[in-house]
């Protein structure tokens, strides 16, 4: 069988060949095509997009590579430019099946236009077009408008229009959505929200299979820092890192010591023409709160990176206002670290509906409370397990096997 995916970004092996920076977010896919890899039967090539002006191959082990010319095209907005090439690429490979690794993106919908292929299935990973409605996370438009920044108001870029943005993906991805009938989701959020969008797709359930270092270790109260909270990322509203500093306001009068540590670009820190209005109402907000000394950035993070701060960290917070199964969680869970999250989209289903673990977004009240309780009980917190369930990468691999299978024969 011969598997052509579709990808937001490069993966590893030809980011190290080309030179070019890994996005960490991607990790897991990775993680999932080395499996792949290892089947006898598979012939695999991965293609996505790049900035530049010519279409790439490289073979890199058995794995076939193309990176498709953006031509200073914006890789949010649908590029016309890229049919062509894509059907050099389905000439080339002339793939039985088609796995495009997101709806986030247009060049996925660019292939689908362009090759009018039948056995495509789309991985969904967030939604966008559900995402639009949250994209402030309760900051008024107000506030939005107060914080606006000079680098934004430069770039036309102010949270009212990256909200705007949104909904322009938004668009896009419901196009694909309703052109394809298969697709493949981990939660009953995402098959609910799929099927208002195209109701006559087929749904494959499929796990996630994590970054490989999240399997091989296991958290320790005794190896931790504590009273530290680790999040995952803080950059735009709907990850709700603003949320999360009211909550550490309720516990600092408790736990004078709690710390919060943030993978990525400091942007609270940023020169005055750089910063992003959202950075300024963060900074606005943490001055307000008096809470500076207990916030740190930590830059860009990689794999290895990433597990030694969770292994630290006395408690993982995914505070989002919307998610469909973000893999942070899952790699807590693996780990066995203390985690709460936020109840949205598909984390009570991740959190096996254990609402010792959730909290609603808004209920900064109800959050710092449960961290405070977390910080009491020190070492007992620890003989919380978790079943690999999801994460389970041999299981993964059959499921996505059987897709592949039911698709290209029919079944």
């Amino acid at each position: 069988m011969r598997v052509l995916w579709i990808t937001n970004m490069m993966l590893p092996p030809i980011a190290e060949r080309l030179g070019k920076p890994f996005k960490v977010g991607g990790g897991w896919m990775y993680s999932s095509l080395k499996r792949l890899m290892e089947q006898p039967d598979i012939d695999i090539a991965v293609a996505t997009v790049y900035d530049g002006n010519d279409l790439i191959y490289k073979q890199i082990d058995s794995v076939r590579y193309y990176l498709l010319p953006l031509k200073n095209h914006n890789l949010t907005k649908y590029n016309p430019l890229l049919e062509k090439d894509w059907l050099r690429v389905r000439d080339e490979f002339n793939p039985d099946i088609v796995h495009i690794h997101g709806s986030e993106y247009p060049h996925g919908l660019a292939y689908v236009k362009a090759t009018k292929a039948k056995n495509i299935v789309v991985s969904i990973q967030g939604l966008v077009s559900k995402y639009t409605d949250y994209y402030l996370g309760g900051i008024s438009t107000a506030e939005s408008i107060k914080y606006l920044s000079f680098c934004d108001f430069i770039k036309g870029n102010s949270l009212l229009q990256q909200k705007k943005q949104f909904n322009k993906r938004g668009r896009l991805e419901i196009e694909l959505l309703k052109r394809v009938t298969h697709i493949i989701g981990r939660t009953e959020w995402d098959r609910t929200n799929t099927w208002s969008i195209n109701p006559a797709a087929h749904y494959h359930h499929c796990g996630e299979t994590l970054r490989d270092e999240f399997y091989k270790h296991k958290w320790r109260y005794e190896s931790c820092t504590p009273y530290s909270i680790f999040i995952s990322q803080a950059g735009y509203p709907i990850k709700g890192f603003h949320k999360l500093l009211d909550a550490i306001a309720l516990i600092l009068p408790f736990y004078p010591n709690t710390h919060i540590y943030v993978p990525g670009t400091n942007i609270l820190n940023l020169p005055w023409y750089k910063i992003s209005s959202y950075g300024n109402y963060l900074k606005a907000k943490i001055k307000r709160l008096n809470i500076e000394k207990h916030i740190t950035f930590l830059g860009p993070l990689n794999e290895e990176e990433m597990c030694k701060q969770f292994l630290k960290c006395n408690v993982f917070i995914c505070p989002s206002i919307i998610e469909n199964s973000p893999n942070t969680l899952g790699e807590a869970q693996l780990l066995g670290v203390p985690y709460l999250s936020s109840i949205c989209g598909g984390t009570p289903e991740l959190c096996g509906n254990n609402y010792n673990n959730l909290y609603r977004f808004e209920e900064t009240a109800t959050l710092a409370y449960k961290v405070c309780k977390i910080f009491e009980a020190k070492e007992d917190i620890a003989t919380t397990t978790f079943d690999i369930g999801n994460y389970d990468g041999k299981k993964n691999l059959e499921q996505l096997l059987n897709a592949y299978n039911s698709i290209v024969h029919g079944s």
